[in-house]
């Protein structure tokens, strides 16, 4: 299941039941699981840790190094969990000093194009279309989707279960369970959709969509949080909302 056109180093480790497609190159210090599919011309280099059961599609360029100028060749990761399609082209970087090692969770699809720079953490189950770019240090929680060509700024985090629209240009923080599109970006409402088919209740939608009147309004941040506190309660998904604020104060969010 190896072709003899591929390329693997003495000192990669590849797992069983792997299939390797011709013009493949794997590096040294290279780590690949079981049952990974990497079809012809997938390029792994130094630092990839690669889980289980994922698809690699043509061009895909694993742990390059970072395009960050800082960078002077410290040990760093690109790490890959289970069952992701990764498809044609996709580039994603390894890590910097800053963080050490970029991180891609499991069951996440990335279409066509996409790039994944240095240090950027991404959780699971997520959805990034065609031709779409993050930069550096970029955080992606669980079960976001972006859509085509979208650019998002260093250091940015986007929450879990949102939706950005394609051409998008994120320069902010992206609250969890919203949509975001226009340009510039700008808040669109609950993701209405995405919750539903993710088995939200009508009764937590109804929550989420009296906190997000209640933060998107008027008035200071520390008392609209504290508005949402008494008004809605602690559940799990304001806990959620409330958390990802914390981590707002330097980019701030998109309204």
């Amino acid at each position: 299941m190896i072709s003899p056109l591929a390329y693997i180093h003495p000192e990669a480790k590849i797992g069983e039941n792997c299939e390797i497609g011709p013009f493949c190159y794997i590096d040294r210090n290279v780590v690949i699981g079981d049952n990974n599919t990497l079809m012809n011309s997938v390029t792994v280099l130094y630092g990839a840790r690669i889980g289980n059961g994922n698809i690699f599609f043509p061009g895909a360029v694993i742990s390059a190094i970072p395009q960050d100028l800082k960078f002077v060749g410290e040990e760093s990761t690109a790490e890959i969990g289970d069952n992701n399609k990764i498809r044609e082209n996709v580039t994603i970087n390894r890590g910097t000093k800053a963080k050490g090692r970029t991180v891609v969770g499991s069951n996440n699809l990335f279409m066509e194009g996409m790039h994944v720079a240095h240090d950027v953490i991404i959780g699971n189950d997520c959805i990034i279309g065609n031709g779409t770019k993050l930069a550096g240090e970029v955080i992606i929680d669980d079960k976001a989707i972006l859509s085509a060509h979208v650019l998002v700024h260093q250091f940015c985090r986007i929450g879990g279960y949102t939706m950005v629209g394609g051409g998008s240009k994120i320069n902010m923080n992206i609250l969890p369970y919203t949509m975001t599109a226009r340009e510039p970006a700008t808040y669109c409402g609950l993701n209405l959709v995405g919750l539903r088919r993710r088995g939200f209740s009508r009764e937590t939608i109804d929550q989420l969509h009296r906190a997000f009147q209640i933060l998107m309004g008027e008035g200071l941040l520390n008392d609209k949080v504290e508005r949402v506190k008494t008004e809605i309660g602690q559940t799990p998904e304001v806990e959620y909302i409330l958390d990802f604020l914390k981590c707002t104060e330097q980019r701030g969010f998109i309204h």
